[in-house]
């Protein structure tokens, strides 16, 4: 089973948490896919990673700039994962049959969203019924804080 990060966002955007989440990812040598809503939300992510100050430089592809396995970080709006990729990040409430295929997960939400949040206690409920440990976190001021499990 993996270890699902539910990760709520509450001082910055998805676009805007994703870059150090990533970097990490990187450092620490695994490959990550990231899926996404749909086409336009890739391709907006794909921007703002590469306009990302910190780390500087985090490199990553989808399907329009084609090569996947040679992609540390794939961008996608659907199930592939041609990377090998062990973590997945999850946005815009996609959710994840396949959770148990991975090391870690990554579920990214807008705490200001009601729907949002509603959407992120549903996926916590499913994922915990399937056995997955799971780990709350809380955007704090600077950083992240660890909630309860």
């Amino acid at each position: 089973m993996a270890e699902i990060g539910f990760y709520h966002l509450t001082r910055t955007s998805v676009e805007q948490a994703l870059p150090a989440l990533l970097g990490r990812t990187l450092e620490s040598g695994r490959r990550a896919v990231l899926r996404c809503g749909d086409a336009q939300r890739v391709k907006a992510i794909d921007e703002a990673l590469w306009r990302a100050a910190d780390p500087v430089w985090l490199p990553h592809g989808s399907a329009a700039m084609g090569h996947g396995p040679l992609q540390p970080i794939w961008l996608t709006a659907g199930d592939d994962v041609p990377n090998g990729a062990t973590y997945l990040f999850l946005v815009d409430g996609v959710n994840c049959p396949d959770a148990a295929a991975f090391e870690r997960v990554f579920d990214l939400f807008d705490g200001g969203d009601p729907q949002d949040v509603e959407a992120a206690r549903g996926r916590w409920t499913r994922a915990r019924e399937a056995g997955h440990t799971l780990v709350y976190w809380r955007q704090e001021a600077r950083g992240w804080a660890r909630g309860g499990r």
